[in-house]
């Protein structure tokens, strides 16, 4: 089985044990934020406009994005075996790849909901209607 050595961002234990502290508290706050997001969006009566239902969306997109590589990163800073097998790397690519153009189809539909918005104003309950 084909495998790759991840040598990371530095081989100080000191450095990497801050390195690891910082990705842990940005992985985690990203996913905090976007969690929050999305749960007050869900829950919430208020919140049903197209905007914030490509909110949602781009949250929930975000957080599984950030999902997919953080985790790995965080673990191998401060593991001794710092490989990855052929499969997992992948799988890992190919999960960057689709979370990123869910994320990019999420914004192209916000950037055409807002021209609409924008430009034809007293059309745009018509528009989106349909």
């Amino acid at each position: 089985m084909t495998e790759f050595t991840l040598f990371g961002l530095t081989q100080d234990t000191g450095k990497q044990k801050a390195i690891f502290g910082i990705f842990l508290i940005l992985y985690l706050t990203t996913l905090l934020r976007n969690s929050l997001i999305v749960v007050t969006i869900k829950t919430s009566q208020t919140l049903g406009s197209p905007m914030y239902l490509f909110l949602f969306y781009l949250s929930f997109a975000d957080a599984c994005f950030s999902t997919t590589t953080a985790p790995r990163l965080i673990v191998d800073i401060l593991s001794q075996k710092k490989t990855i097998s052929y499969k997992e790397c992948m799988t890992q690519t190919f999960e960057v790849h689709f979370f990123d153009c869910v994320e990019m189809f999420v914004l192209i539909l916000m950037i055409f909901d807002h021209y609409v918005a924008i430009c034809k104003p007293l059309q745009y309950k018509t528009i989106k209607s349909q």
